[in-house]
């Protein structure tokens, strides 16, 4: 302990005396010698979507996955359902927010990949925000039907940029 004590104050009195004896520094040359850059953005031109489609999630024999466009989703367990979004020209990394929004709470939350998941103090809402490759500038998510899932009228809005790109309006119904 003694020894650690020591050390520290020896350091620090060495770089004591090293800063008082130094010449003051001209912080506004500095400045201009060294200007400060700022990080070019992500993406320079405007994000815009070419095709937006929400439904049930099929998946063939070969593992392709498509979607059959759908507003009333059956509650099934097991199914799935989600939206895709093809980015006009883009290619590369997108960060995206999902919001959504049901008309109660279900008996549980969760998520497969352990994202950046939030839900409300209500219960009703959540938003998983996500970083991802756009190979062909293609997004999707897909949520897949739990036990306790609500039935009703449900929202997901779908967010780049802080900026509203697409929303699909979708009612979860009980099947006969």
């Amino acid at each position: 302990m003694r020894i650690w004590l020591t050390t520290i104050v020896l350091a620090s009195s060495w770089l004591i005396s090293g800063v008082i004896g130094c010449q003051p520094i001209n912080a506004s040359s500095v400045l201009l010698e060294n200007p400060i850059s700022s990080p070019a953005p992500t993406h320079t031109k405007q994000i815009t979507v070419s095709t937006a489609e929400f439904g049930l999630k099929r998946v063939d024999s070969k593992g392709n996955v498509s979607i059959f466009q759908t507003t009333r989703v059956p509650l099934q367990e097991g199914k799935s359902y989600g939206w895709r979004i093809k980015l006009k020209d883009y290619q590369g990394e997108v960060k995206w927010r999902e919001v959504l929004r049901l008309p109660k709470p279900p008996e549980s939350w969760g998520t497969d990949n352990g994202e950046n998941f939030s839900i409300s103090a209500d219960g009703t809402t959540s938003v998983i925000r996500r970083t991802q490759s756009a190979p062909g500038g293609v997004i999707e998510n897909f949520w897949t039907i739990a036990a306790g899932d609500p039935v009703g009228k449900h929202r997901i809005e779908v967010y780049i940029d802080d900026r509203l790109i697409s929303t699909f309006e979708f009612e979860l119904i009980r099947v006969k």
